[in-house]
């Protein structure tokens, strides 16, 4: 699929697009969208859900712009339709304090999913930085996960890179304000 006139991003901004976002089963779907279009069928078969279950999960991504049809073809009289992301990354609102973030929910029910003999690389570093290297180390993480989206080949296997730069809840907020 030419990405050429595919936009860069999609701001999620309303209630409708979040509740589609939400679902663990239409993220999946999303995911076999992501570098290739495919049919309800091709969908089906990827994430493993019955023709209607797809249907009905791409139909309320369509209807949340998040997916469109980008092209049919005639098959034994029937019209096929092959659906894409309709943005190469979808952005998320920030949750909140106190919210659940969509994002990190679904990347760690996805490394739950991942084979646990594969390579995985996990880590969790905590820092003390400048407001000037917080800056430049998101910076950094982002354009590294830019330049690699740009190398992604689709006949190549899925890989995810998820991160999160972020300054946690001081103690005595996580403690309900007791020290």
């Amino acid at each position: 699929m030419p990405t050429d006139d595919v936009p860069e991003a999609f701001h999620v901004t309303t209630d409708e697009q979040l509740r589609a976002v939400s679902s663990l089963t239409r993220h999946r779907i999303m995911a076999v969208l992501r570098f290739e279009p495919a049919t309800i069928t091709q969908i089906a078969e990827r994430v493993g859900l019955a023709k209607g279950s797809s249907s009905y999960h791409v139909r309320l991504l369509e209807r949340a712009g998040l997916v469109k049809v980008v092209r049919t073809r005639k098959v034994r009289g029937v019209t096929e339709r092959y659906y894409a992301m309709a943005a190469r990354s979808v952005v998320l609102p920030d949750p909140g304090e106190g919210g659940a973030d969509v994002l990190m929910r679904h990347a760690v029910a996805d490394l739950e999913a991942s084979p646990a003999d594969g390579e995985r690389h996990v880590r969790m570093a905590h820092l003390r930085l400048t407001e000037g290297q917080f800056a430049e180390l998101g910076a950094r993480l982002e354009a590294l996960a830019d330049e690699y989206r740009e190398l992604s080949d689709p006949s190549l296997p899925d890989v995810s890179l998820v991160f999160a730069l972020f300054r946690p809840a001081s103690r005595s907020q996580g403690e309900g304000g007791a020290k």
